[in-house]
């Protein structure tokens, strides 16, 4: 089977949902406002590419690869990372909506995430040591035996997590959010 290999392209403006997006490997490639929504993006390896004002809303990411991938001002809802090829997995966020998403039991070490909301995104088993989450909104977003250790919090907001049931050891909090960490027990803190 012949492997489509893409290097150094720039793709923009182009409608992939309409389309379908051409399976393959693409290094250092950059997709500007680019829609991927509900594309079947299976099977696909991306290798220090860029994606900026994208929409990839309920792709199917079934052994996708994403190695230092950077995403910014992207819609990205509802996606399934925790069926991507975890082979090097990393990327890094920023601006954008990953609203529905989950990473259940990934490992995502020293991630970078600024100015993202992250509604209802789950983060259930995963490992997030050392990553940073930059004025992220985490309204409703699950947290259970996740590896938090060194993890900055410190300027995110409508986190709940529990220090019981996850590993928080060096993480770092903001203040006015310790009622995130207190949440489970329906105390009043003023």
């Amino acid at each position: 089977m012949t492997t489509n290999y893409t290097e150094d392209k720039t793709f923009k403006n182009k409608n992939y949902s309409e389309t379908g997006f051409p399976k393959g490997e693409y290094e250092n490639c950059s997709f500007s406002n680019c829609v991927f929504s509900n594309t079947d993006l299976s099977e696909i390896k991306f290798v220090e590419c860029n994606f900026e004002n994208c929409d990839l809303s309920n792709a199917k990411l079934i052994g996708t690869a994403f190695q230092e991938v950077n995403f910014k001002n992207c819609k990205l809802l509802g996606l399934h990372f925790d069926d991507c090829n975890t082979f090097l997995l990393s990327f890094r966020f920023e601006d954008c909506t990953l609203n529905f998403s989950s990473f259940f039991k990934l490992k995502l070490k020293s991630t970078f995430l600024k100015n993202c909301k992250l509604e209802e995104v789950e983060f259930i088993e995963s490992d997030l040591t050392n990553s940073v989450f930059d004025n992220c909104d985490l309204n409703r977003a699950v947290f259970g035996n996740t590896i938090l250790e060194k993890t900055d919090f410190r300027t995110s907001f409508n986190f709940s997590i529990d220090p019981e049931t996850n590993r928080v050891k060096k993480a770092k909090f903001p203040v006015q959010g310790i009622v995130g960490l207190l949440d489970k027990y329906d105390i009043v803190i003023e």
